[in-house]
């Protein structure tokens, strides 16, 4: 687990009409602010990523489809520095991941349907605070392919 990041489970309540999901509120303990709300979707198989946000905290949860987000911590001061972790989110892991600012993250579609992630971002977006990178660049230690363990 990478120092500062959060994993909450959140609540799904179903009946015969169809179901609610819960996803963040004032109050929760990762709430700091409220920025923006924010969705992206992606694609099976497409990659979003790397990005990094140098003052927003992200607060993640996916209501359709599957990702899987995968983290990077090279924060200097890190007592997690050099790791990187692994989240399977979408409806049989339907949790709330919130991501301190400087942590590297990106996601991969994965399954048969394009998949919504939801941000409920700590500050409205600037492009002055984001930086970026190629899902491939060897700077970060990943391989976005499927795993047959």
């Amino acid at each position: 687990m990478i120092d500062g990041v959060i994993i909450s489970p959140l609540r799904q309540m179903l009946d015969e009409r169809g179901k609610v999901m819960h996803m963040f509120k004032v109050g929760d303990p990762a709430f700091q602010q409220f920025g923006e709300i924010y969705f992206s979707c992606v694609y099976p198989e497409a990659i979003k990523g790397w990005h990094i946000h140098k003052e927003m905290t992200l607060n993640y949860a996916v209501p359709h489809g599957h990702i899987k987000f995968v983290l990077y911590d090279d924060r200097p001061e890190s007592p997690t520095r050099g790791e990187v972790q692994e989240i399977f989110m979408g409806s049989d892991n339907y949790c709330l991941v919130t991501v301190p600012p400087m942590v590297w993250n990106g996601f991969k579609g994965i399954g048969m349907e394009m998949a919504i992630v939801a941000n409920c971002a700590s500050i409205p977006h600037s492009p002055d605070e984001i930086d970026r990178r190629d899902p491939f660049d060897p700077a970060i230690p990943y391989d976005w392919a499927i795993k047959h363990r």
